[in-house]
């Protein structure tokens, strides 16, 4: 069986790497497929194949002004979507027209593959914010054409039915669920190193429309909560970045507004989805702003706290009942905010890094229930 898999892969995004990781390892693992029957579309496929040992192409080409580009897009997709038997498309937010290429460039994918009557499956994604007529057209189509969908969360579900799709929509753990490390994480007997995501939240290097004094106060929030974690608890603060190198910027920039940073700790390399696993397990807490440190923490068995940047960290805690251990990003104006949610929630520590544990293997197991059906597609 050969097998194509679409996303925002190869773009220095290790949270997304995290997603195409446990992809891959579930369609090795799981259904036997093998590594060189695996076509992923990134944005760098030299890289991705070497990572991965997998092949890769381009998923978008650019040759030249933007209509050759397109037709060189569109013909090699066509080419490739010819040899394939299934093309999987996710994981990740890509249910979303924030940006302007996701969902043509997503959709264009999806039409030519039932064109050419290739089986089509929609897989642990996110939706949202879908907000333009044609954005919620394209994606409207992508989903109803294709033979399964699964999403991650109950709220992309939700978005999907308001936007006129009208199919069945399940919902599973995230790919990256998938991941582990064979050293299983020893219980600690405090909380005593805190492992942080921060994301550049209206920055001019990332965010679509910039807005420099809310970022200005993000850090400057970011800062003064944790510089309140340490002293409270004593403990050592990692920071450390999912998206590279653009998070690495705004950790140095709260790191700057510290009053301890003799307590801090930046992680400046461009991290492999292992080693966030291997950062999540070292430390007692992870603080993420990125959906994905989160994950790859609950993955690690660490207990987690998350700032709410987007809807879907909000949904990913709805999800796992933790809704307790979930701040919004402007509730981080109170610099004892971060420091309330440990008071309130970790007081029992041992019995919550329990809770850790069996949640890891909880989501772990369900992570795989969506690539069993590949086999039924279409039936």
């Amino acid at each position: 069986m050969r097998i194509g898999i679409v996303g925002n892969y190869g773009h220095d995004n290790n949270g997304d790497e995290a997603i195409l990781t446990g992809i891959i390892q579930q369609l090795v693992e799981y259904q036997g497929v093998r590594k060189e029957d695996i076509v992923v579309f990134s944005n760098s496929p030299e890289k991705t194949a070497q990572q991965y040992g997998v092949k890769a192409v381009y998923l978008l080409k650019k040759k030249g002004n933007f209509i050759r580009s397109v037709g060189s897009t569109l013909k090699q997709h066509i080419r490739v979507v010819q040899s394939l038997d299934v093309l999987i498309v996710g994981g990740g937010g890509l249910l979303m027209d924030m940006y302007k290429r996701d969902a043509p460039l997503y959709s264009s994918l999806v039409f030519i593959a039932r064109l050419l009557q290739k089986k089509v499956m929609i897989y642990g994604v996110g939706a949202g914010p879908i907000q333009t007529a044609l954005g919620k057209w394209l994606i409207r189509q992508m989903v109803q054409l294709s033979h399964a969908v699964f999403v991650r969360d109950e709220d992309s579900k939700q978005l999907l039915h308001r936007i006129g799709v009208r199919k069945e929509i399940r919902v599973i753990a995230d790919p990256a669920f998938t991941l582990h490390n064979d050293v299983k994480k020893e219980e600690r007997p405090a909380i005593r190193r805190i492992g942080v995501t921060a994301v550049p939240y209206f920055s001019h290097t990332y965010w679509p429309v910039a807005n420099k004094e809310k970022y200005g106060q993000y850090v400057k929030n970011m800062a003064q909560n944790l510089d309140t974690l340490i002293e409270q608890l004593g403990a050592e603060i990692v920071l450390f970045s999912t998206k590279f190198p653009q998070d690495v910027q705004v950790t140095e920039h709260i790191y700057e507004q510290m009053a301890h940073q003799e307590a801090v700790t930046i992680k400046k390399d461009n991290l492999t989805p292992k080693r966030i696993l291997k950062v999540c397990q070292d430390v007692d807490l992870v603080i993420g702003t990125r959906l994905h440190s989160l994950i790859l923490a609950v993955a690690a068995e660490t207990p987690i706290i998350g700032i709410g940047y987007h809807p879907k960290v909000k949904s990913f805690f709805e999800t796992l009942n933790l809704s307790s251990m979930y701040v919004p990003i402007d509730g981080l104006k109170d610099s004892n905010t971060l420091w309330n949610v440990i008071t309130n929630e970790y007081h029992n520590w041992n019995e919550k890094q329990q809770q850790f544990r069996t949640l890891s293997e909880q989501k772990r197991k369900e992570a795989v229930q969506g690539i069993r059906v590949i086999d039924q597609l279409g039936e």
